[in-house]
């Protein structure tokens, strides 16, 4: 039986935003066909229910505390450490010991490393005394025949992310100290990133362009897209005449979500609503603009002190404020990977509007699906042109289901990851407690 320990940055449940929604998601499906082992870090303010389905998928589910590092800390390492940010985030003695005995415990195929943040794990592996005398095939009871087959799951090209942050923040001089960070960060994790793509036997990126942009690094990489992918029954089934928790902002709002602790999404609803938004409401009075999402940063928190704008924090399901959206707003001007609201969005009906690079990664140009804008008129314009129009909104969200229907559910998804590991030589077969729930 082909085993695969999965490494992951939190735990994967409950699946409320981007990593522990395409990890959950690619766990509950493999698990048909493997047998999972997972190693999570525990943060402080995750939820872990007593009913999570990962015990049912997977055969060992172990979680260690997350580190804390303190604001000066991060200051000192961006100066004087060689290695990125991100690699630093979730160094942890604890980890790496209980990942040691793990490898020393069990003979895996394959080990999966969930994002760059986990990337520390992959380099410190390939220098473990089993690791090495396993490549080297010494006959010894205690170390496993072979090494297992490292697969690095790059959720985003995090070099192109911090580069197009430091694009963005350069140009204000009040984002300087960002904008530094970013320079520092982008050229760092060219080096590591291409370090870790080049440990790994195969690559995985979430796009093309993903794919595109590792490649630039490096054009001999093995490189396979898997796209990230929505759970088309949760969200299609969402029926807003039988939810009492259901929220009404008027027919004319303008909706965005997401974790807004994160800079991407802090820059795309800052920007809209201080340089898009006054636009829409000089042609639109009553139009409301709803940030929805946990941990809202000081300076999202700040937007709700403007006119028709409504910051929420955490809700109790998403779902609810984005069938509230007469349009779904996608402002990103940063960022890399593909973005899952696009797809919750789309699956839930709506009529978007996005800056080409909120969408990067979806086939989705020339298609009645979604409308782009780049800058904050013609943004405006967009939003109001549609909001106008309700016949075209109910057409657009008619053609978005199809789309993702047809082509980002987890059940297409998921296969070209098993290809992935056939490529290895890793074939999966039946397993009785792989139930998909």
């Amino acid at each position: 039986m082909a085993r695969i320990l999965f490494l992951t940055p939190q735990v994967p449940y409950p699946p409320h935003q981007g990593t522990t929604i395409r990890n959950y998601n690619l766990i509950a499906h493999l698990a048909r066909d493997f047998e999972l082992h997972l190693l999570s870090f525990r943060h402080p303010d995750d939820e872990l229910p007593a009913n999570s389905p990962l015990a049912s998928f997977c055969s060992v589910t172990e979680a260690v505390p997350a580190p804390s590092r303190s604001m000066l800390q991060r200051a000192l390492t961006t100066l004087a450490h060689p290695s990125p940010d991100m690699a630093l985030r979730l160094a942890s003695p604890e980890f790496q010991a209980r990942l040691g005995m793990l490898v020393e415990r069990y003979r895996y195929d394959i080990i999966q490393i969930e994002g760059i943040e986990m990337a520390p794990y992959a380099h410190w592996l390939t220098t473990h005394p089993l690791w090495r005398s396993a490549q080297h095939k010494e006959q010894r009871p205690e170390i496993p025949i072979g090494r297992p087959k490292l697969v690095f799951d790059d959720h985003n090209a995090e070099y192109v992310l911090q580069q197009r942050a430091w694009e963005t923040d350069v140009r204000h001089p009040r984002r300087w100290v960002a904008a530094g960070y970013s320079f520092v960060q982008w050229h760092k994790l060219r080096r590591y990133e291409l370090q870790t793509c080049r440990l790994a036997d195969k690559v995985v990126a979430v796009s093309e362009a993903d794919r595109e942009a590792l490649l630039r690094l490096d054009s001999t990489l093995d490189v396979t897209v898997v796209p990230n992918g929505v759970d088309l029954a949760y969200y299609s089934a969402y029926d807003r005449a039988r939810d009492p928790q259901a929220v009404d902002y008027g027919p004319h709002a303008l909706v965005f979500t997401g974790k807004m602790d994160f800079r991407p999404n802090i820059d795309a609803v800052v920007w809209f609503a201080r340089e898009v938004f006054p636009l829409v409401r000089h042609q639109v009075p009553d139009a409301v603009f709803v940030v929805a999402g946990k941990q809202p940063h000081q300076r999202v928190v700040e937007l709700g002190q403007l006119p028709g704008v409504v910051v929420t924090g955490w809700v109790p399901d998403i779902r609810s404020h984005i069938a509230a959206a007469a349009v779904y707003v996608v402002p990103l001007r940063m960022g890399g990977g593909t973005r899952l609201k696009v797809l919750e969005a789309l699956a839930m009906g709506c009529a978007l509007v996005s800056t080409h690079l909120g969408a990067e990664g979806f086939d989705l140009e020339g298609k009645d699906v979604i409308a782009f804008a780049d800058d904050a008129p013609a943004f405006a314009e967009a939003v109001v042109a549609l909001l106008r129009d309700p016949d075209r909104r109910r057409r657009m969200g008619e053609a978005g289901r199809r789309f993702v229907t047809d082509h980002y559910g987890w059940d297409r998804i998921v296969p070209r990851m098993r290809r992935v590991y056939e490529a290895l030589g890793v074939v999966g077969e039946p397993v009785a407690h792989g139930v998909l729930a």
